[in-house]
């Protein structure tokens, strides 16, 4: 009797842990049917789409082309929501601090990865705040200066730094921006001081350059485009290492006697934190086969956009190598976080 009582306590937590495995295995079984009937039926109605930025950025003009697509694919509206302020986190935070639940998505530049670097402490956590879920495209930055200004190539506004340091300025669409990161890096490479200009975003920084205010803005292409084009700006070179097909007419900075200087502009899309998987991977399909419609390419050819498509997790691990260049290079400026 005694070994039979023994056995019987010996085999009493069996029974609690067999049923905890079933139970575990039913809820995860639960939720994986949960999370592709919610991306079967997604989305049934309107996705927001939040640009921290001007209408007229970057990221902007590359969002309405998306948007545009998504809306002919998904049979549901996609509307873009412009809401700039404090270098993009003011539509960050309203994306962040919505339900996570797929209708509503943040539009963002480089400028999201470049902000850890500059800000001391974001209102949100950056890698765990939000999600990473596609990659729209990556253009250059072109080099814009006045028509009627007095550098013809980067080799006269290098002289001329280098002979009044500390006193020719340059635009940027705002402190910490990733127009002002790429200036910056410019700057370092070609050992020169310069007075930063912030605006508060491309178009008002372009009307200043063209204008004559400051010598030179690190414009995203896709923005200064049309002004090229009617000859309203000249272009001293583009950051990619060979020319772009859009502007076939700017030279690129590593032709100009700078081989190894190259850096880039990007734009993404990012949902809240707790948005299921199931809908985060639609959204992403949805956007990777968006950049094969003809419309999108054509548009992305005429703005000098490269389409670029990344898995969730293929894009997660580019934003993070690009917070860590862009941490590099405010360091190496002496940039103070805000």
């Amino acid at each position: 009797m005694l070994r039979s009582n023994t056995r019987g306590a010996a085999s009493t937590p069996i029974l609690p842990q067999a049923l905890q495995l079933v139970l575990a295995l039913v809820s995860l079984g639960l939720c994986l049917v949960s999370g592709t009937s919610v991306a079967q039926s997604y989305p049934n109605r309107t996705v927001k789409m939040v640009v921290p930025l001007t209408t007229g950025s970057g990221a902007d003009i590359a969002g309405r082309v998306v948007a545009k697509s998504l809306t002919e694919t998904w049979k549901q509206s996609v509307i873009i929501e412009n809401r700039p302020g404090a270098g993009g986190l003011i539509g960050t935070g309203v994306v962040v601090n919505s339900e996570p639940d797929g209708y509503t998505l943040l539009v963002q530049s480089a400028s999201y990865a470049a902000n850890p670097a500059i800000y001391k402490k974001l209102p949100y956590d950056p890698l765990k705040s939000i999600v990473d879920v596609a990659i729209l495209g990556q253009t250059p930055y072109v080099m814009i200066t006045s028509i009627d200004g007095p550098y013809q190539s980067i080799r006269d506004l290098v002289i001329a730094a280098k002979s009044k340091p500390g006193e020719i300025t340059f635009a940027s669409a705002g402190v910490g921006s990733s127009s002002h990161l790429a200036a910056e890096y410019f700057n370092q490479v070609m050992g020169i001081k310069l007075i930063h200009v912030p605006y508060k975003g491309s178009p008002e920084a372009i009307q200043d350059t063209m204008s004559g205010r400051t010598a030179f803005y690190m414009a995203p292409l896709d923005t200064a485009i049309g002004q090229l084009r009617g000859g309203k700006l000249r272009a001293l070179g583009v950051t990619s290492k060979t020319r772009n097909a859009a502007a076939p007419d700017a030279p690129s900075i590593a032709e100009q006697g700078y081989p190894n200087f190259e850096i880039g502009l990007w734009f993404g899309v990012w949902a809240p934190a707790g948005t299921p998987t199931a809908v985060v991977n639609k959204i992403n399909q949805s956007i990777n086969q968006a950049m094969q419609d003809p419309e999108v390419k054509t548009a992305y050819e005429a703005k000098g956009i490269k389409a670029t498509p990344m898995s969730p997790a293929e894009f997660a691990k580019f934003v993070r190598d690009e917070m860590a260049k862009y941490q590099k290079i405010a360091k190496e400026a002496a940039i103070e976080p805000q």
